[in-house]
């Protein structure tokens, strides 16, 4: 397994890392306990929480209660922001909340610090300065090791990060934002950002949603239970995609990969990439990912596919 620093930090993360959405919901203790150790064994560290996985925080228990003995090998990345139950003062991005948040997945986690700990959503309502005071605060007790944050635009980065400077306060090291082969939108202004501010990028739907894997058929719909089904995801299953997809396809299956291979070590290339966030729902899929980002694509090869995908 490669490691990483995550941004400018001295963190260092596995390439690939473990997404947790799917425990508490999808899988049972026991399923949990089973992928947690296989990514372990694979030299996976990263694993991607928040608060809000598995119904209000049961995806921390799990991942708290399978990690055991083997937390000092894991580095526990949460979230917090969005609403853990009913009425004010359950949600958000105040010193309030945040200092109650950070006990509450503590507890659940069964640990006394949180390796990476990250707004899940912005709250508009609340001064950035009050967060970031606050989360520093955190990092000076000890309870948390590193800050980041998710879905923060160009100009949010660019604005905490000087606000940490300016302030003396530790600054986010990553962002998390949707990235993938068939979404690239991050590269306009976000990408450039977290570059030139040095945060580290965690892609999150590294597969588009499963339409990266090659079980969608143009023509036909989704497979019922998979994530594009329904929702406002389901209108990804359009031909534009489709003819990328077609076409990566094509490209991978020429050089002896997968589509899998290419979505994921397409990400791993990106130098502003520190580990790409996928799920699994048992040990053959954590295999399968972890493998799957070994491939390191040429000058040439990258050449290629941004022809296909830039369309």
């Amino acid at each position: 397994m490669e490691y990483r620093h995550l941004g400018r930090s001295g963190l260092e993360v596995s390439v690939v890392g473990l997404g947790a959405n799917n425990f508490g919901g999808r899988l049972d203790a026991k399923a949990t306990a089973d992928v947690v150790s296989q990514a372990l064994d694979l030299g996976i560290n990263l694993i991607d929480e928040a608060d809000s996985y598995g119904g209000r925080g049961k995806s921390e228990e799990f991942v708290g209660k399978a990690l055991g003995s083997r937390r000092h090998e894991a580095v526990i990345a949460t979230k917090f922001s969005q609403a853990m139950g009913d009425g004010p003062m359950r949600s958000g991005t105040s010193r309030r909340y945040i200092m109650q948040a950070v006990e509450d997945s503590l507890r659940r986690l069964g640990t006394d610090y949180i390796d990476l700990y990250q707004i899940h959503v912005l709250d508009p309502q609340t001064p950035q300065e009050e967060t970031l005071r606050a989360l520093d605060d955190l990092v000076t007790q000890g309870k948390v090791r590193y800050l980041g944050h998710t879905r923060f635009f160009g100009y949010q980065i660019a604005d905490t990060a000087w606000l940490a400077r300016t302030e003396h306060l530790n600054p986010y090291i990553s962002t998390q934002n949707a990235y993938n082969l068939l979404d690239r939108s991050v590269e306009a202004e976000i990408i450039p950002a977290a570059e030139a501010f040095g945060l580290g990028m965690l892609p999150y739907v590294p597969l588009a949603g499963g339409l990266l894997t090659g079980k969608y058929e143009r023509g036909k719909a989704a497979p019922e239970g998979t994530r594009l089904a329904s929702g406002r995801q389901a209108g990804a299953l359009n031909d534009r995609n489709f003819d990328i997809v077609e076409a990566l396809g094509a490209f991978a299956q020429e050089r002896g990969h997968t589509l899998l291979e290419l979505a994921f070590s397409w990400l791993a290339t990106q130098p502003v990439v520190a580990s790409v966030i996928a799920g699994a729902t048992s040990p053959e899929q954590v295999r399968a990912n972890a493998e799957a980002a070994t491939w390191r694509l040429s000058a040439e090869e990258l050449a290629a596919v941004d022809k296909i995908t830039k369309k």
